[in-house]
C-alpha cells in the first residue's frame, strides 16, 4: 500500500524515495518501545504480529518498529516516519502511538488486517516517507443498540476492532430499552433475569404485519461489562454506557411492575416490548423510582469510567403523567409547572448524582424540554437544531443527526434493501456530512465535542444485518471524524472511492460483509448470508 490509499485520510503524507523501496519487516525486526506505549506494544505484538507472523520481540539493537511519547504533539496527534533503517512512531500521547500504528497497518496491505498469516516467506514492505497527523474531534463515535437485538460479547469485541482500525475513540453502547435489559446489576436481578427476554420479536419495520415468533435475548455479566471495557481501554476507546430514563422503560417495567404508574396502567400485566416504535409505559416520577434508579447508577459507575453517562431522555410521552394522580401531584410539589417540567426534574436530579460522584451526564436533544440540566451534555439526534441551541446556552454537544448519520437508514432507494426505511443516506451522502453547522460562531464551535453515528437495531436481526448497514459508510464517516476536510461541496467524493477501492480489502480481511459498490447485494451473491431463508421470508411467522 502506499500513503495515497490511506482512510482516514491524513493531515500531511509525504513519500521519500523510489518507487517499490522501503522498509522491510521480518522475523529480525524488533519492537522499541518507550515508557508510556506499553498498549500499543501489545497490540502490534498481538494483532500485527499475528498476521504477518513475525514475533516482534522486543529490543533496541538492529532494525526496529521504535514506539515514543513526543511532549511536543497533541494528545492524539502522531508522527510516523518510515526509512530504510526502521520505523519511527511518535504520538503526544499513547492514544496518539496507537493511532499511528493503525496507519502502519494500513501501510503493510490488507493482509495485515488477518488473523494469522495466509502464506510463508513473505515480505513486508513499507513504504519510505513521513505522516504527520491529527484528528478534527476528540469524540468521534458509533451508537450501538444492543436491546432490540442482543449482540453476544464476542461481536461486541469484533466491534470495538473495527472502530479502532478507523481510529473512532467512543463506543456508546445503548443497554436498556422497552426491547430488552441488557446489564446484570446485582441488587436487581430480575432486570437481567427477566428484563433481558421477550417472546417474540415485530419482524421488520414497525409497520410490518409480521412476527418471529423465536423468544429473543440475552444480557452481559458485570465479568463481560468489565472485559469489554478493559478491552476498549487497550484500543483507546471509550465505553459511553446507556441507561435510559424516563422513557423506553418497558424491559425495567416488566421486571420491577412498581416502576410504572401503577395509579393508571396495570404494569404487572406488561412484558418486555415486542414490537418497535415510541412506548407509552414510562417511569413514575416518584422517590421510590429514583432510589432504585440510583441504585443502578451506582453499578453501572463501578463498571465503566467513561466520564460521560448517558441517560437516554429521549422519546418519553407524557400521557401517563397527565392522568396519573401522583405524576400530577409531583408536579404541583415541585413546582415544575407541568409533564415537560417533570422530566426536567427527573434529568436533573441524575445530572447532580452524578456530578456529585465526578462524573457527566449526556442524554439525547429532548433533555432540553422543561430547561437543561446545568452540567447536561447533549446528544443532537433530531437534526442540527437541539445541539445549536445546547451550544449556544454553553453546553456540550455531540453531533448525530438522524438525516445524516442513523446508519440504520436504507443506502440505497431500490427495493433490494433488505430493510428499505429511513432517508436513504448513501456512502456520499455520509462523506459529505458536516457536524460544525453555520449557524454556530467559532466560541460555540468550541461546545460540539465532536459526532458519532448510530446503529439502531430494529431491522438488524444477524451480525451480517449490522455489518451491511454500518459498511462501508462508517469509513466515511471516521474520514469526516478525524480528517480536516473542506467544506462539503468541496469534497473530493471521488478521490475517496478510490481509496475505498484498498479499504474494501481491509474490510474483505476483517470479514465485513458490507454493502458492495454496485454489483450483487449480500443475498445475491451469497443466499442465506444475511441469516434468513432465500426467498427472504422471515422464520416462524
Amino acid at each position: 500500500m502506499t500513503f495515497e490509499e490511506l482512510i482516514p485520510a491524513p493531515a500531511r503524507a509525504e513519500g521519500r524515495g523510489p518507487h517499490g523501496e522501503g522498509f522491510v519487516l521480518d522475523a529480525s525486526t524488533l519492537l522499541d518501545a518507550s515508557p508510556g506505549t506499553e498498549s500499543t506494544e501489545r497490540w502490534l505484538r498481538s494483532a500485527l504480529g499475528a498476521a504477518l507472523g513475525l514475533p516482534l520481540a522486543p529490543g533496541v539493537q538492529g532494525s526496529a518498529v521504535a514506539l515514543r511519547i513526543d511532549d511536543a504533539l497533541a494528545p492524539e496527534a502522531y508522527r510516523l516516519a518510515v526509512a530504510e533503517g526502521g520505523v519511527e512512531i511518535r504520538g503526544g500521547a499513547a492514544s496518539g502511538v496507537f493511532w499511528g500504528a493503525q496507519t502502519l497497518r494500513q501501510l503493510l496491505g490488507p493482509e495485515a488486517f488477518r488473523r494469522a498469516p495466509i502464506g510463508s516467506g513473505r515480505q513486508w514492505t513499507l513504504p519510505l516517507g513521513v505522516i504527520e497527523d491529527a484528528p478534527r474531534f476528540r469524540w468521534r463515535g458509533m451508537m450501538l443498540d444492543v436491546s432490540r437485538h442482543f449482540m453476544p460479547k464476542d461481536g461486541v469485541l469484533r466491534y470495538l476492532d473495527l472502530l479502532a482500525a478507523h481510529k473512532l475513540n467512543v463506543f456508546h453502547f445503548h443497554l436498556t430499552d422497552d426491547q430488552g435489559w441488557r446489564i446484570e446489576i446485582k441488587r436487581h436481578p430480575k432486570l437481567s433475569e427477566v428484563g433481558s427476554w421477550r417472546p417474540r420479536s415485530k419482524w421488520g419495520h414497525r409497520a410490518s404485519e409480521l412476527w418471529n415468533e423465536t423468544p429473543h435475548g440475552g444480557h452481559y455479566t458485570q465479568d463481560d461489562i468489565r472485559e469489554i471495557v478493559a478491552y476498549a481501554d487497550a484500543l483507546h476507546i471509550a465505553v459511553v454506557p446507556e441507561i435510559d430514563i424516563p422513557g423506553h422503560s418497558q424491559a425495567a417495567i416488566a421486571a420491577y411492575p412498581e416502576l410504572g404508574n401503577t395509579d393508571v396502567v396495570d404494569t404487572s400485566s406488561l412484558g418486555v416490548w415486542d414490537t418497535w416504535g415510541v412506548n407509552p409505559n414510562v417511569l413514575a416520577p416518584t422517590e421510590e423510582t429514583l432510589r432504585f434508579y440510583e441504585g443502578v447508577f451506582e453499578e453501572v459507575l463501578e463498571l465503566f469510567p467513561s466520564t460521560f453517562i448517558h441517560v437516554g431522555g429521549d422519546e418519553c410521552p407524557k400521557d401517563q403523567w397527565k392522568q396519573s394522580p401522583t405524576a400530577q401531584a409531583r408536579i404541583k410539589e415541585l413546582g415544575v409547572g407541568d409533564e415537560d417540567g417533570l422530566q426536567s426534574w427527573f434529568i436533573r436530579h441524575f445530572d447532580k448524582w452524578l456530578s456529585a460522584r465526578g462524573r457527566r451526564l449526556i442524554g439525547w436533544d429532548e433533555i432540553l424540554e422543561g430547561g437543561l440540566a446545568e452540567g447536561a451534555t447533549v446528544s443532537s439526534w433530531r437534526g442540527y437544531g437541539g445541539g445549536i441551541a445546547a451550544a449556544k446556552a454553553g453546553h456540550d454537544v455531540v453531533m448525530c443527526p438522524e438525516q445524516q448519520v442513523y446508519l440504520d437508514h436504507r443506502q440505497h432507494g431500490g427495493a433490494d434493501e433488505p430493510a428499505p426505511i429511513g432517508y436513504v443516506r448513501t456512502l456520499e451522502d455520509v462523506y459529505r456530512f458536516e457536524p460544525l453547522p453555520p449557524e454556530l460562531t467559532e466560541d460555540e464551535r468550541g461546545h460540539v465535542l465532536g459526532t458519532q453515528a448510530n446503529v439502531w437495531t430494529e431491522v438488524m436481526e444477524y451480525h451480517a444485518r449490522v455489518d451491511y448497514q454500518v459498511f462501508p459508510r462508517l469509513a466515511a464517516f471516521a474520514e469526516v471524524a478525524w480528517s480536516a476536510l473542506p467544506d462539503p461541496a468541496e469534497r473530493d467524493f471521488a478521490d475517496f472511492e478510490r481509496r475505498m477501492t484498498s479499504h474494501y480489502m481491509r474490510l474483505d480481511a476483517l470479514g465485513v460483509d458490507y454493502r458492495p459498490p454496485g454489483g450483487p447485494l449480500p443475498w445475491q451473491r451469497r443466499p442465506g448470508v444475511l441469516g434468513r431463508p432465500i426467498d427472504g421470508s422471515p422464520p416462524n411467522v
